[in-house]
């Protein structure tokens, strides 16, 4: 492997030679920005052999004597190992010893030097930044740079699954709800049209999904176009069923082929006010747009971000789904525990059987984390053949996993004891929930944001000298993405209120190298807590259905109100689950909701 990936470096610089680039900076993304692309857009990973399931976070710099890759402090223990022997250095996106990408550009690069890319895999929002910081230090800039077009013959091709239906009595809103809700807003960002370039966005705005185009989310490659007597779908056609083309015709929805979203937006009336997220475009395609453009789009996002009574009742539905998938796992756990023959791939085999048993499972989210004991610290961990490690002798393995319920989106993250844990596991444990409690807990007024919530997961921590460095919360969709904008519950600012309908994940964490990992997930939506001479107040309802180990509190580190927070959770999980389970399991399931006291 490692000296495939010298040989691609080697035909990379080549390239660069061949054309004027001293510096090229290769994205991890594909042209719709998404988290996870496809594999004809993977070529960073196959570039740096930097890879995993869970995403693909990772933007790599190329001169003729430097080859670095910059990542988050999710993938830092990872990144460092798969990087050895590739001719790759890791450079850290966050953290203490955070270095920005483009401020290392600015001081390495000398002026006159051209520093290329592939637009097409940048958004415009970033390239903007890049090309004014380049240009203040007389660099030039060069965004038509297609590496891989150069020097990846073997590239995978464009995916071409077969699209389906999302069931509308699911979603509770047709099609041409969604259309007039978006032109609406469209209006309301000064624009007259739109062009869709987020997956996800568009396999909401269309109720269709499909299984493949993108690993565990049934969305699907293609541009959306919409004005108001015109909708336009830019897709492979071989990904349309007759279904699928009657549902697109019964909502007056074209279809043109993925490839001439380019010459369509260059062909734009001059008049035309395209609508177009920056952070969600690719300057690829800003580049060809002939007609005004219009930045904007958070008042898009957040229509799907807002889940609607019909979905929030599925979405309860497919909690349950989950939670009698993750009795049968943890009660599995349990019993081959003691043979000292469970592995971690092995237990991703198990989760995911026992997930897509129910019908409605179309597939995981996202690749399960699981990690035992050391490899619990590495945040977005994921166990292959050559990691495995075999679960035996005293430890805590930590789960988080999740799956794609045409009832919606599950992602849930449980730490439980294997043996005797120790003082110090349950401590820091304890440490974890305080925090996930109190974010739980809390009332806002309307209005309030993600980042002013945020401090509440990590004061404990803060406390006790301990710290995370990912986010609190993500936004999660409804059978869509895992992680949804635009809102979110972190450190960093993010203007985006939280709101009623939007759902969001709770996980503090904390993370040992080389000892253990400790996080506790949990999803919660807003909903309306009251009106008062203030104005409305909000609150977070917990949606998912699984108990927290019980053997793993330190309950003289709590007060009263958060062991009730606990057991009233437990007995909400109990009372929604043992319904659903055989006699066997709702003794299980008793067990690890016993209620605990000081």
């Amino acid at each position: 492997m490692e000296k495939k990936n010298l040989e691609y470096l080697a035909r990379l610089r080549k390239a660069m030679s061949e054309h004027g680039i001293d510096a090229t900076v290769i994205s991890g993304t594909d042209p719709h920005q998404s988290e996870l692309p496809p594999h004809h857009w993977r070529g960073r990973e196959w570039l740096t052999g930097f890879w995993s399931g869970n995403g693909t976070n990772g933007t790599a710099v190329v001169t003729a004597d430097k080859a670095l890759c910059w990542t988050d402090s999710r993938y830092f223990i990872q990144a460092e190992e798969q990087l050895k022997g590739t001719g790759f250095s890791m450079m850290k996106e966050d953290g203490p010893d955070a270095v920005d990408l483009i401020d290392w550009l600015t001081e390495n690069m000398k002026a006159g030097q051209t520093v290329g890319i592939d637009g097409m895999t940048f958004s415009i929002s970033y390239t903007q930044r890049m090309q004014q910081e380049l240009a203040d230090n007389d660099i030039k800039f060069n965004d038509n740079f297609p590496q891989f077009d150069y020097i990846y013959p073997e590239r995978p091709e464009r995916p071409k699954n077969k699209l389906f239906i999302h069931d509308e009595k699911i979603v509770g809103e047709t099609v041409n709800s969604k259309m007039e809700r978006l032109m609406a807003e469209v209006k309301n960002e000064f624009a007259n049209a739109a062009l869709l370039s987020a997956l996800d966005d568009i396999a909401w705005a269309t109720n269709l999904r499909t299984a493949g185009d993108i690993a565990f989310s049934p969305i699907f490659v293609a541009y959306l176009y919409i004005n108001p007597s015109r909708k336009v779908l830019f897709i492979d056609r071989e990904k349309i069923t007759d279904e699928v083309a009657e549902h697109l015709k019964k909502y007056s929805i074209e279809v043109e082929d993925y490839d001439k979203v380019i010459d369509f937006v260059r062909q734009l009336p001059k008049e035309t006010r395209l609508l177009l997220d920056p952070a969600k475009t690719s300057r690829g395609l800003y580049d060809n747009v002939a007609c005004t453009p219009v930045f904007g789009g958070s008042r898009l996002a957040r229509l799907k971000s807002v889940k609607n009574s019909t979905m929030l009742k599925n979405l309860a539905t497919a909690m349950e789904k989950d939670g009698v998938a993750l009795t049968r796992f943890f009660m599995h756990v349990e019993k081959e525990f003691p043979k000292g023959e469970l592995t971690e791939v092995g237990l991703g085999k198990t989760l995911r059987d026992l997930r897509l048993a129910d019908k409605s499972c179309v597939d995981e989210s996202f690749a399960p984390i699981i990690g035992w004991n050391g490899h619990g610290a590495i945040v977005h961990y994921e166990a292959t053949e050559e990691t495995d490690a075999t679960i035996s002798g005293n430890g805590i393995l930590l789960v988080d996993s999740g799956g794609q319920y045409t009832y919606g989106t599950t992602d849930i993250t449980r730490t439980v004891a294997l043996g005797d844990p120790t003082p110090e596991q349950r401590h820091d444990f304890t440490l974890v929930m305080k925090g996930h409690i109190a974010l739980a807990m809390i009332k806002f007024p309307e209005g309030t944001r993600g980042a002013q919530l945020d401090v509440l997961a990590r004061q404990y921590l803060w406390n006790d000298g301990k710290a995370y460095y990912h986010g609190t919360g993500h936004g999660v969709g409804f059978f869509i993405n895992c992680h949804e904008g635009p809102q979110s519950i972190r450190l960093n600012e993010n203007p985006t209120p939280l709101e009623p309908g939007m759902i969001t994940s709770n996980e503090p964490g904390l993370y040992l190298e080389g000892k253990y990992g400790i996080r506790c997930e949990n999803l919660i939506v807003t909903e309306e807590w009251k009106t008062t001479e203030f104005g409305k107040f909000f609150r977070f309802d917990t949606m998912t259905l699984f108990p927290f180990d019980v053997n793993l509190f330190d309950t003289s580190m709590m007060t009263d109100e958060e062991i009730e927070w606990v057991n009233s959770y437990h007995d909400m999980v109990r009372s929604r689950l043992t319904p659903l389970l055989s006699g066997e399991e709702a003794k299980w399931l008793e067990e690890k909701t016993r209620h605990i006291s000081k």
